[in-house]
């Protein structure tokens, strides 16, 4: 089959089109025709190898994993004896990450747990865009954040990948949601369901004297004390992303660090691990037009 390989860390330069074998699935695997992928901040990381830390999982010299790709949506090629719930011909979509990424080929092996069947009303290449922005999302809010009805909720980030699902499944939580973005992306926002926009050019949501009760961080931006001094008292920040190892470390140490002290809680969002419960939720989202 053909797929886009990797043999060292670089630039995209470092990526070619080879032929390889096709992987052989496993008793708890689905292989999957891939129909489309997309790329994550997760897939630069892994080509370029940062951070250098990284590579503990990544690995030390040169990448671990071959071919790139998390996201995947496709047809069902052929299960393993211990799946029950997929045939071939299941158009699916979901995450190949937990079995060693590989969805930049014609063929990837999922986990059973990791795919569910894909809305009827997107394509694939819509699908594809899903599963890991969507997730990391839904967990930064419902887990890490817990987010309930009524609350008010700020994006940072809010026209970016993952920060356009945070928006729209905020609202399905029942929330008030505002959204920071640039000047050009102000409309977009809005129109995804935004009650309130704020442009990042024009004004500073950690100093413009309103709190919010969650806030999610998908830029990584921001210090930790900028991302407390936005939050009500009671409130919680979930960063998802980073812009620097010094804010990287920030939101790991020094803010966990300063939720001992106050009701205020800051936190790194985590490992976001797809999987079919929180897929099917999405799923359920995007069928009844919620997102």
């Amino acid at each position: 089959m053909k797929a886009i390989t990797q043999y060292k860390y670089g630039s995209p330069g470092v990526l070619e089109l080879q032929v390889v074998d096709k992987p052989v699935v496993k008793d708890d695997e689905v292989l999957v025709r891939v129909q489309a992928s997309s790329v994550n901040p997760l897939d630069w990381h892994f080509m370029r190898g940062t951070p250098r830390f990284g590579r503990v999982v990544m690995g030390l010299l040169k990448p671990k994993n071959k071919i790139l790709g998390a996201d995947v949506a496709g047809r069902v090629e052929a299960v393993g004896g211990n799946v029950k719930q997929f045939r071939p011909g299941d158009e699916v979509f979901g995450d190949a990450f937990e079995r060693g990424l590989g969805a930049f080929a014609e063929y990837v092996c999922v986990a059973e747990n990791a795919i569910v069947l894909k809305p009827a009303s997107t394509t694939f290449e819509e699908a594809a865009a899903i599963p890991v922005a969507a997730a990391t999302a839904l967990q930064g809010l419902r887990n890490k954040g817990q987010i309930q009805p009524g609350q008010k909720v700020l994006i940072n980030g809010a026209s970016g990948g993952v920060g356009t699902f945070a928006v729209q499944i905020a609202k399905s939580f029942g929330t008030e949601v505002t959204g920071v973005c640039s000047t050009r992306n102000l409309e977009m926002v809005r129109s995804i369901g935004a009650d309130q926009v704020i442009d990042y050019t024009q004004e500073d949501f950690t100093r413009n004297g309103r709190r919010y009760d969650l806030v999610i961080d998908a830029v990584g931006n921001r210090s930790v004390s900028d991302l407390k001094r936005a939050l009500s008292p009671g409130g919680r920040c979930v960063i998802v992303g980073f812009t620097s190892l010094g804010l990287l470390f920030q939101a790991a140490f020094l803010g966990p660090w300063m939720s001992l002290v106050g009701s205020k809680k800051i936190g790194l969002m985590g490992t976001v691990k797809p999987n079919s419960e929180d897929l099917e939720f999405i799923k359920e989202l995007i069928e009844a037009g919620k997102v």
